[in-house]
């Protein structure tokens, strides 16, 4: 109770709020991930199958000692099997992580809700710099007045969400695969055009 005015009482309480909020919002967030993905079966043989794939493309790619046995067409076919299958397993990942995507963008969507409700209208941090056009309409979104520097909750929020989730993913171990590709929809293939 001591504790809780003491905060209040501070003069980034509100700032402070929304990161701690944020915090426990991206611990929720992976353990629904952890219960609905991280802990089955199918998502470890998925990320070991990529994990070896990556590792056989990497090797493939720098070993130069076999390129005297091994034709270089060979070698390349061989490469070329190896990227499919390896983007196949990456988009399989993608899929299956897809699936507590939903559940995840829901309680994100309950708790900026919620944070919009108790923040409406307040500048909840002040910014060191004067942020420019797009940043600033982010920045200043829903606030009265015209000091640039005044930060929104939504702001705030938002980076924090970001920065935080990530840096809980490495931390966990749950980031992506280092040999996957970024999402439902990578690049294309240039050797393909």
């Amino acid at each position: 109770m001591a504790t809780a005015s003491f905060l209040f009482g501070l003069k980034y309480s509100d700032s402070l709020t929304v990161v701690g909020i944020s915090f426990c919002t991206a611990v929720i967030c992976e353990a629904i991930s952890w219960v609905l993905i991280y802990r089955t079966n199918s998502y470890k043989s998925l990320r070991s199958s990529i994990d070896k794939a990556a590792k056989k493309l990497e090797t493939m790619k720098t070993d130069s000692s076999s390129a005297a046995k091994i034709t270089k067409k060979s070698k390349t076919k061989k490469i070329d099997r190896v990227e499919s299958s390896l983007k196949e397993s990456s988009r399989d990942l993608s899929l299956f992580k897809f699936k507590s995507g939903a559940v995840v963008a829901l309680v994100l969507f309950v708790v900026f809700g919620l944070l919009n409700s108790l923040f409406e209208g307040m500048a909840v941090a002040k910014l060191p710099f004067k942020p420019f056009g797009l940043v600033m309409k982010m920045s200043h979104r829903g606030l009265q007045g015209e000091d640039a520097t005044d930060c929104s909750m939504a702001f705030l929020y938002f980076l924090c969400s970001i920065s935080i989730r990530t840096n809980l993913q490495k931390f966990l171990g749950f980031s992506p695969p280092r040999g996957t590709s970024s999402g439902l929809f990578p690049m294309p293939d240039p050797k393909t055009n």
